[in-house]
């Protein structure tokens, strides 16, 4: 786990270390605004059970029905892409959903949010070679044949949009798109030293910040490698956050 190979990392991503994880299953594509709708309609937001204390106090203080960019009119929910707005398109990933939303959703659908390292392995892990690849596709550089970036297309693709950048274990669309949340709290890697200053990942540690993976279709090529940490707090819905 951890950037591998030549090139830039920033320090939160070393150093390189072994992770042992039992079989599990992860879904194949980001959820979609289809998925997050049916959520909705179950009364999702209504139901105690589905939510941890921490987001339960946050939906009841903030009054969320739904995601950040969506709103209700006339009957029909209306969703905002940067400067324009449109009906919600049900085989688009669900986007600017905060952790505690998606940590809901996935108790609704009788799952769970994946750890980083369990993101990780589905995206970058070779099990025929038994080493990881630096795309979840392999070595070449993301294109517009794998993956939704660099501020080209102002909103996420459509689900099953990429199948040219799907992981060894067949998930797609794991870079570009929507940040995805992992259930993981943004912490060192062991043996992790501060470079270049302190101020850039260790002051965060351990302050309730959690893992975001992936990049979004407005994150650079350049940074949206599979060991890249984004962070954030479990509250941020501004953020292009799915998972």
């Amino acid at each position: 786990m951890g950037r591998t190979g030549v090139g830039f990392a920033y320090d939160n991503e070393l150093p390189v270390h072994e992770v042992s994880l039992p079989a599990y299953l992860i879904d194949k594509t980001p959820v979609s605004c289809g998925k997050y709708l049916e959520f909705i309609e179950d009364q999702g937001y209504l139901r105690r059970e589905l939510w941890s204390q921490p987001g339960w106090d946050w939906a009841r203080e903030t009054g969320a029905e739904a995601p950040g960019n969506w709103r209700r009119h006339q009957g029909v929910w209306l969703t905002r892409y940067m400067s324009r707005e449109e009906e919600v398109r049900p085989d688009l990933p669900v986007v600017h959903v905060c952790f505690f939303e998606a940590e809901a959703y996935a108790r609704w659908a009788g799952s769970r949010l994946p750890t980083e390292a369990e993101w990780e392995k589905a995206a970058l892990w070779d099990p025929a070679a038994l080493s990881t690849r630096p795309y979840p596709w392999g070595d070449d550089y993301p294109d517009g044949r794998r993956a939704n970036l660099d501020q080209l297309g102002f909103q996420p693709a459509p689900i099953g949009a990429f199948p040219h950048g799907a992981s060894a274990y067949g998930v797609e669309q794991m870079l570009g798109d929507v940040w995805e949340w992992t259930s993981s709290d943004f912490t060192p890697f062991p043996g992790f030293t501060a470079f270049p200053y302190t101020e850039y990942s260790e002051i965060f540690f351990g302050s309730g910040y959690k893992v975001l993976r992936g990049g979004s279709w407005a994150t650079r090529a350049a940074v949206a490698r599979g060991t890249f940490r984004n962070w954030d707090l479990p509250v941020r819905r501004q953020i292009f956050s799915g998972f």
